[in-house]
């Protein structure tokens, strides 16, 4: 995948497969923050 071009169907689906794995591990992370009351708006004003 490193020598795909933009064209080339090999560069969009790693990073179709790329996307899709942090999405799924983001997602449940996500949600756990937030439902600990530590979502991005809580832990952005400390920075």
């Amino acid at each position: 995948a490193m020598d795909a071009h933009l064209a080339s169907p090999l560069f969009w689906g790693s990073l179709a497969v790329a996307l899709t794995i942090a999405w799924l591990v983001a997602f449940p992370v996500n949600r756990w923050l937030i439902a600990r009351g530590r979502g991005h708006a809580v832990i952005h004003g400390s920075h």
